[in-house]
């Protein structure tokens, strides 16, 4: 029998009703994880807003605009692939699968690997105009 919480639960994870209670420190975790998308993505968000207005131009034109605009575009991708990554995972504990790959790890790698070197590059070419 489902009870009104039970069914809050299949509703979590997912509504397929599938699975098992999980060991409730598998799910922290995977909450865990959750939260440290949306601190990255928070951050990144910041990290947009203080280059876009604290950071003098650069002598490249429209460098300082293109990395905050990077930064704020990582932000919305990580921030909305986090929850349907949670989603997988938990789905992923109840059902005693293995857990899904995610693609948040390589594209968070790639962009700050290129807004890495594109700065090193702007820094290089001379810093602020």
């Amino acid at each position: 029998m489902v009870t009104g919480n039970d069914r809050g639960r299949e509703e979590e994870d997912g509504g397929d009703g599938g699975g098992r209670e999980p060991d409730y420190r598998f799910t922290l975790a995977n909450e865990r994880t959750f939260l440290a998308w949306i601190r990255t993505g928070v951050s990144l968000l910041a990290a947009a807003v203080a280059v876009r207005q604290l950071v003098p131009a650069f002598a490249i034109p429209h460098a300082r605009e293109l990395l905050a605009v990077v930064c704020a575009l990582l932000a919305v991708v990580i921030t909305g692939g986090a929850h349907p990554h949670w989603r997988r995972v938990q789905r992923a504990i109840r059902r005693d699968a293995p857990l899904p790959d995610s693609w948040l790890l390589p594209v968070l790698a790639v962009v700050i690997t290129a807004i890495a070197s594109f700065t090193t590059v702007l820094v290089w070419a001379g810093g602020p105009a």
